[in-house]
């Protein structure tokens, strides 16, 4: 019996994936470890065998299809073989046109929207000469004279070839659309005929095509300059424009941050922290040698030791440590800490597990390593999953203050912002004056839904503290 391939469940979080590639076609034959196509979900990408040697039967869905997991996706068999048979249902037959229910009229044609010909309908009557005398509807006349069409030539099938909205209407479908600057010309100049699509964006009709230095050709039109029409702007046209289809793990963060908005009530507060003390100890590591340089802390970064901190404080307020599911808040004594990563395939949120266990070191190595799996793409589904509290910096960028946006079901995201420095005020015995000294800036979003501001407040002032004393933290460990 035919082998059905289905879509296969990467982790227990992954409910669909994205089919990036068929490396098959129907009709080829494969072997049972032969890679059928490439998918990915918004964790990983990676390529599905085909399970079962033989003919490529059936595909169920094309590159860039979303499939749920454990679903159909291709039938294997032998040659010749009915693939219904192995589904266990009847034929897939082609879709039935839809009809319109019964006891529903179809608007009038002459109340269509403008610009759209009903399916079916045609123009009856023969085109009219110009200059004859031409019966047109108000409706008609106006569309006509708002996309500077003229009227002559153009069939009309209304009563006693009356020339109708729709008549119009097709008659448009049928010219390149006009820009601006040349719509305007056509105005002032009683209209005309486009023969050939303009050089502008999807054939649009530009000045230069009127003139006559483009593709298209326009009758009954004057030079751009005509005194009736004042100036005219010269018409450069729109430029290059490229259109990508948003699909893969990009529609998949799109339909993510559209639910996590959506879904929860997002508040963010800005705060700032001394970070003297922070940069001293970060050049100190970095500068490590000899029996320090064997800790490996010389690649510690300033991240690392935010990360450090955060996983030394979310135990304390468990609330911030916590996933909002249904009705139901769920705390977790251990911290799961997610780290935003850029990658060539888009964003994705690898996951340091139990953070709070670990010393700075063996956190830096970790979110090392999780980002390189990321970037290369051989990072598993189980490591990109299951984090507690998440954490995204942008301080590399210079950006100084943004909006994170949660990543449900967590309740808080934490950004990191640049160092900038700030103006302190020296007191009395210091002469007073001011001086400056340098501060990192962070984000915190809240689900409002559970966490109120005044404890996701205190939450940030503590880690503001954390960082400005950053080595008796860990002195503390």
């Amino acid at each position: 019996m035919a082998h059905v391939l289905i879509m296969p469940r990467q982790g227990n979080t992954v409910e669909s994936c994205i089919i990036v590639d068929w490396k098959v076609k129907e009709g080829d034959v494969v072997g049972a470890e032969t890679p059928v196509c490439d998918v990915e979900t918004d964790k990983a990408a990676f390529e599905v065998p085909a399970g079962a040697a033989g003919t490529v039967l059936k595909i169920f869905h094309a590159a860039g299809d979303d499939v749920p997991v454990l679903k159909p996706i291709a039938v294997i068999g032998a040659a010749g073989e009915d693939w219904h048979a192995a589904l266990g249902s009847p034929a897939l037959g082609a879709a039935a046109p839809e009809t319109a229910p019964q006891g529903v009229e179809s608007p009038r044609l002459e109340e269509a929207a403008p610009g759209v010909l009903p399916t079916g309908s045609a123009p009856s009557a023969a085109p009219r000469e110009a200059g004859a005398g031409i019966a047109v509807s108000p409706r008609a006349k106006n569309l006509a004279e708002k996309e500077a069409l003229p009227l002559a030539g153009i069939a009309g099938s209304g009563p006693g070839g009356r020339i109708i909205e729709r008549d119009v209407a097709a008659a448009l479908l049928n010219r390149p659309a006009l820009t601006a600057a040349a719509k305007a010309a056509a105005e002032a100049a009683g209209g005309g005929t486009v023969s050939a699509p303009g050089s502008g964006i999807g054939g649009r009709v530009t000045l230069s095509d009127m003139a006559g230095t483009g593709a298209a050709s326009v009758s009954a039109l004057p030079a751009p300059a005509a005194a009736s029409a004042g100036e005219v702007i010269p018409d450069f046209g729109e430029g290059t424009i490229t259109e990508t289809p948003i699909r893969g793990i990009r529609k998949v963060i799109s339909d993510r941050m559209i639910k996590s908005l959506a879904e929860s009530a997002q508040f963010t507060l800005n705060a700032s922290s001394p970070a003297l003390r922070l940069q001293e100890i970060r050049s100190r590591m970095k500068a490590s040698g000899g029996f320090s340089g064997e800790l490996g802390l010389s690649k510690v970064t300033v991240n690392d030791l935010v990360l450090f901190a955060v996983s030394r404080l979310l135990p304390r307020y468990p609330f911030m440590n916590a996933h909002k599911s249904g009705d139901t808040l769920k705390t977790f004594e251990r911290v799961h800490l997610g780290v935003a990563v850029d990658t060539p395939r888009g964003l994705m949120v690898p996951v340091i597990r139990n953070t709070n266990l670990l010393s700075l070191s063996q956190i830096s190595a970790e979110a090392k390593r999780l980002a390189a799996a990321c970037q290369n793409g051989t990072a598993k589904p189980n490591e990109i999953s299951g984090s507690t509290f998440t954490v995204t910096n942008l301080g590399s960028l210079g950006i100084t203050g943004f909006t994170p946006v949660l990543n449900a079901p967590e309740v808080a995201i934490l950004g990191v912002c640049g160092i900038e420095l700030k103006p302190l005020t020296l007191s009395a015995t210091e002469d007073g004056g001011v001086r400056f000294e340098p501060h990192i800036g962070f984000s915190l979003t809240i689900n409002h839904q559970v966490v109120d501001g005044a404890p996701a407040a205190r939450f940030l002032k503590a880690l503001g503290e954390a960082i400005a004393d950053i080595d008796l933290l860990l002195a503390a460990g």
